[in-house]
């Protein structure tokens, strides 16, 4: 199974290096200094004229304001609307259209903003989200206990997007962002500055293309599209937390495409670390997250999507790789897989997903974390969760198409722990049932303003509810 893998692994890398080749090629062959000079001498050009425009427009507006007869107001507002419209495109064309707005669709899987990079014409892009939570805990849980929560109120994480588009071939796209507000030490749980993606892509054709650098692994349906206008609630899915660990990258390479029915992604990537593996949170902590990964491991992952139906996205995905990094004498292989659909229907959205995966030679990483028979610790030898959701716009009724109210459902249910190696036993607790109401109200496409209830429930009974308040936003 291993070499089977790491065949195949190189083949994907090799079908990647086949696929840039073209591009070193063209570089060697025709200088790029000319047709970018040549690109320049036409902007600034443009950019001369513009200003002159402006500037006549507002000598004439400023001509008839001063006129002795009274000035037509709609005559002047004319002019002051061109005005405004030839600032704009002079805006665009200092700083590489990056003053434009975030486009609707989302393109190559990724949100709206983090798209914005495929929808300029060259140059700069610049794009963000933000979430900010309040959480409020139950005083006791399932079981009566003090549920030993403190409420919260956390800026989970600003986001910006840098991007850079060469030609209609070559552009690059990243992503930074800065959790819970500061980074530092202290009695509570800081934040960190970390680099989500930063990759090139190489746009040979609408079915094949390659891609390189820190990628987001194509699993499940938060992990590429995560931004909060994308998801009702004001926390992710669980079961995209925690068995598909949103936000999960790793620095590797591939190939992706689509078609008029299909789309895909496959990549070859550095494996997890299974030194990072454990029972209540699974594989997350496993993830490298491109900073100085090891690389003793590698791993295949991909996805397939039925793309060709309208409002509809349904297809399957998958990981696996070995994940000892030579750290601990086994192999430790970890594969997961997913179906996942999504159907939008006038105001109404529905999603749902289902996935599960296994953790190989669980034993020898619980003997090199130092998990003694007996516990209740162990890193479990499956995973599995799902989770189905709903939700409608109510004002899709009244055919307010900038604002939206819609109340919605989600259920889900995950084991981190769907068994153990002999002589471990289970943790009930990390056997989770979840249900969430709320509503989802945005006034502009690009901010929204979230509440919801969350009903927790555990084999161990244990479990606390929550109340959560959400505020988001795209640029």
């Amino acid at each position: 199974m291993s070499r089977s893998v790491n065949r195949a692994c190189a083949a994907l890398l090799a079908l990647f290096l086949a696929a840039v080749q073209p591009f070193a090629a063209r570089a060697q062959s025709s200088p790029p200094a000319s047709s970018t000079s040549e690109a320049a001498s036409e902007s600034a050009a443009r950019l001369e004229a513009l200003e002159k425009k402006v500037q006549q427009l507002m000598t004439e507006v400023e001509a008839l304001r001063k006129s002795s007869q009274a000035p037509e107001s709609s005559q002047i507002a004319v002019l002051e609307k061109q005005i405004e419209a030839l600032t704009r495109e002079i805006e665009a064309l200092k700083i590489g259209e990056a003053a434009a707005p975030p486009a609707g669709p989302s393109i190559n899987g990724f949100g709206p903003a983090a798209s914005k990079v495929y929808q300029v014409k060259e140059g700069v892009s610049l794009g963000g989200y933000g979430e900010m939570a309040y959480l409020d805990f139950a005083g006791k849980n399932d079981a009566g206990a003090a549920s030993g929560e403190a409420d919260r109120l956390d800026m989970l994480r600003a986001v910006f997007y840098f991007g850079y588009k060469w030609n209609d071939k070559i552009l690059f796209n990243s992503e930074i962002e800065y959790e819970h507000a500061t980074t530092g030490e202290g009695d509570e749980e800081k934040g960190e500055v970390s680099v989500e993606f930063a990759y090139l892509d190489f746009m040979f054709k609408k079915g094949f293309n390659a891609r390189a650098g820190l990628l987001l692994l194509p699993v499940g349906i938060l992990n590429e599209k995560h931004e909060p206008t994308t998801f009702p609630g004001v926390l992710r899915p669980r079961v995209e937390t925690l068995i598909l660990p949103t936000t999960w990258r790793e620095n590797g390479a591939g190939v992706f495409g689509e078609s008029k029915w299909l789309a895909y992604r496959a990549y070859v990537v550095a494996g997890l670390d299974a030194l990072g593996f454990t029972a209540e949170e699974g594989i997350r902590e496993g993830r490298q997250s491109g900073s100085n990964s090891l690389a003793n491991n590698f791993a295949l992952t991909g996805r397939l999507d039925l793309i060709g139906v309208q409002g509809l996205l349904a297809g399957i995905s998958g990981y696996t790789g070995d994940s000892g990094q030579g750290q601990i004498p086994a192999s430790a292989r970890v594969t997961l897989y997913d179906v996942h659909a999504q159907y939008q229907w006038r105001g109404f959205e529905g999603r749902g997903l289902w996935t599960r995966g296994t953790i190989g030679d669980a034993a020898a990483i619980d003997q090199a974390l130092g998990i003694l028979p007996g516990s209740d610790e162990s890193v479990g030898e499956g995973l599995k969760g799902w989770y189905l959701q709903a939700e409608w716009d109510i004002l899709s009724l009244r055919k307010m198409r900038r604002q939206s109210l819609a109340p919605f459902f989600r259920y889900e249910a995950l084991d981190t722990q769907d068994g153990v190696p002999s002589g471990f036993v289970e943790n009930p607790a990390f056997q989770q049932r979840i249900r969430t109401v709320g509503l989802t109200w945005k006034p502009i496409p690009q901010v929204v303003l979230k509440a919801d209830y969350q009903d927790v429930d555990n084999g161990a009974g244990t479990g606390v509810d929550a109340l959560q308040l959400g505020l988001g936003w795209i640029f």
